[in-house]
């Protein structure tokens, strides 16, 4: 079999697991970016409480394995009384793991910004919010976007592991075709140009246009 007969007769199948995969990447990143904004501020709480809070999330989501933490949402919480489909279940698996990267991230990103900014927004009698608001994040914001570009790039790697608790997206299609034909090189070589161009041409250009955007409006460009 030819390639071009391979995909002829396999492409619709890759059409619809690359699908299910953005699918999972972009309700993945959004949860992923919300743990991270509420586990980076707590981080840099002023109370004991809210940080430890804060601080063993990161580390138990950091420090163990997603394909665990998966089989955990998937096939442990049901014997708890919660069940989850396994779509929603790679959805929160991934979304919280790569979560606990970004909250790093976010802690990090805020400390970035100079400590004038902060004694400047104070002097001109700003409140905790409105400094936060109008002054810190923005900058924040924009010294975070390469960085976060690198995490959703993994993020959307992440998603293959979903496969292994049966969602039927692109890792999942691959392995399926793999299994009936045997033919591993055009199987796997196929997923993995798709997921580059995902990567290339989907997250690193919306990155680089969300930079430039946010330079832009604070004048750095």
């Amino acid at each position: 079999m030819s390639y071009l007969e391979f995909l002829e007769e396999f492409g619709a199948r890759y059409l619809d697991g690359s699908l299910i995969t953005l699918i999972q990447a972009v309700c993945s990143s959004i949860l992923a970016i919300a743990i991270a904004a509420t586990m980076g501020l707590m981080r840099l709480s002023h109370l004991w409480g809210v940080r430890a809070i804060a601080t063993c999330y990161v580390e138990f989501f950091r420090g163990t394995s997603l394909l665990v933490q998966l089989y955990w949402i998937y096939y442990v919480l049901p014997l708890f009384g919660v069940p989850l489909d396994n779509f929603t279940a790679g959805i929160l698996g991934v979304g919280m793991n790569l979560g606990a990267y970004g909250a790093e991230l976010v802690r990090g990103g805020i400390q970035s910004v100079p400590r004038g900014q902060y004694e400047a927004a104070i002097a001109l009698n700003m409140s905790p919010i409105g400094r936060m608001r109008r002054v810190i994040m923005p900058q924040a914001i924009l010294n975070m976007l390469p960085p976060w570009g690198t995490l959703l790039i993994e993020l959307l790697k992440g998603t293959a592991l979903v496969s292994l608790i049966s969602v039927a997206d692109l890792m999942f299609e691959a392995k399926q075709i793999n299994g009936s034909t045997y033919l591993s090189a055009q199987a796997f070589g196929t997923a993995l140009v798709i997921y580059y161009i995902m990567a290339r041409l989907i997250i690193t250009p919306l990155m680089r246009w969300s930079e430039t955007l946010l330079s832009r409006r604070m004048g750095r460009a």
